[in-house]
């Protein structure tokens, strides 16, 4: 029976499976934040609600992994329109405002069901997944700036810049990894050269309106530089959410606390979502901590794997494009906690309490094992050229 459900790469699906049981203890600790300091529902609705996160979760890795991968290329050429529109809604209906200490111009709420999820996530996959398969489909041909503007930098741009007033990190995020899926597609460099370039300007054209004048006054562009400022500088004080990360982790040692004995759980914001790795050390050690940067490691060494081994420049790219931003993510929101990197709000992939971030997650580690169970033998693949009379698979969709 497992065996028909847990298709593809069995060591991800360990690893992802270790990942979700740990996840249940730390979000049930740090959760008391939301319940004391917030006043927000109790820690057992919280652990209950990231159960049920976490199942749905699981349910989407599984339908996920049997859809053939090839289709996820048209997926994306459809929704893309539709998770421009959803991005350019949320910017109109969100107003600047910290809403339960989450900007509200990051989400999107569903009438009528009060049900709230992060466009900015679902756009990221969605872009990635789409520039894989514009490379895949023109990789023979030699590229003309002119004829990629409208269908591949046009998309770029659009979506990493509506993603940019209001989560300058995510945006700066996704804009590193469309550069890195361009250059593994084998985009030109001169090329890559002039949208890196037009995108740094647009970046820096809308940071210097924001600082100098009154047109765009719920920008977060003061909120970056402070956080940018306590990060370099070393008169200025640090900031209290990076303070008491740091003395959480101080505070664990190496053999930790204990299960639930967090001390600083209660004073550190985000301490369930963005800052959850600190409560960790603090509870389970540094040793722990340790370990817990191992397992990303080795979901990075199953990622490379895969992506070598299957047959085909599109699963190569899609497994590359959903497959980096999960570790990425980890390796900066662990980053972010021992001082590594500045405040970004990244939440930690498969452990922070949340819906949509989780089941993005979830999404593409399903996209990923569709792709492992492609994975043929050479044998296989030479009696398919041989049946098919063709000397490469690279049909999409």
């Amino acid at each position: 029976m497992f065996n028909k459900l847990f298709l593809g790469d069995k060591y991800l699906w360990a690893f992802i499976g270790i990942l979700a049981l740990f996840s249940f203890l730390p979000v049930y600790s740090a959760s008391s934040n939301l319940e004391y300091i917030v006043g927000n529902g109790s820690t057992t609705s919280h652990i209950i609600k990231h159960i049920l996160f976490l199942l749905i979760g699981i349910f989407i890795i599984t339908m996920v992994q049997l859809v053939e991968y090839r289709y996820f290329g048209g997926f994306a050429v459809l929704l893309l329109p539709i998770v421009i529109l959803l991005l350019v809604l949320t910017i109109f209906q969100g107003s600047g405002q910290e809403d339960g200490g989450v900007m509200s111009s990051r989400w999107l709420s569903i009438p009528g069901i009060g049900l709230r999820f992060q466009t900015s996530t679902i756009a990221s996959v969605v872009l990635l997944v789409y520039i894989s398969r514009y490379l895949t489909k023109n990789a023979n041909e030699n590229y003309r700036f002119a004829d990629t503007i409208l269908p591949l930098l046009l998309p770029i741009l659009v979506v990493i810049g509506l993603i940019f007033p209001a989560n300058g990190s995510t945006a700066v995020i996704l804009f590193v990894l469309s550069m890195g899926v361009l250059l593994l597609g084998g985009y030109p460099l001169k090329y890559f050269m002039v949208i890196s370039s037009v995108g740094l300007i647009a970046a820096g054209s809308f940071i210097y309106i924001a600082l100098n004048t009154d047109l765009l006054p719920n920008s977060r562009v003061n909120t970056w530089k402070n956080r940018i400022e306590s990060f370099t500088s070393n008169d200025k004080e640090e900031s209290y959410q990076v303070k008491y990360a740091k003395a959480a982790i101080v505070n664990g040692g190496q053999f930790g606390k204990g299960p639930g004995k967090s001390a600083l759980k209660q004073i550190l914001p985000q301490s369930s979502s963005d800052f959850i790795y600190a409560i960790i050390v603090e509870e389970y050690g540094s040793i722990f901590g340790i370990l817990l940067i191992f397992i990303f490691a080795l979901i990075l060494f199953r990622i490379l794997i895969i992506a070598t081994k299957i047959h085909t420049l599109f699963g190569t790219l899609l497994t590359f494009s959903v497959g980096l931003p999960i570790v990425f993510q980890a390796f900066i929101n662990m980053g972010v906690a021992v001082n590594l990197f500045p405040v970004t709000g990244q939440p930690l992939p498969m452990i922070s309490y949340g819906g949509t971030s989780l089941w993005i997650t979830c999404l593409s580690f399903g996209i990923i094992l569709s792709v492992s169970r492609s994975i043929k033998t050479e044998e296989e693949i030479e009696i398919e050229k041989k049946k098919d009379g063709e000397t490469a698979i690279n049909d999409i969709a």
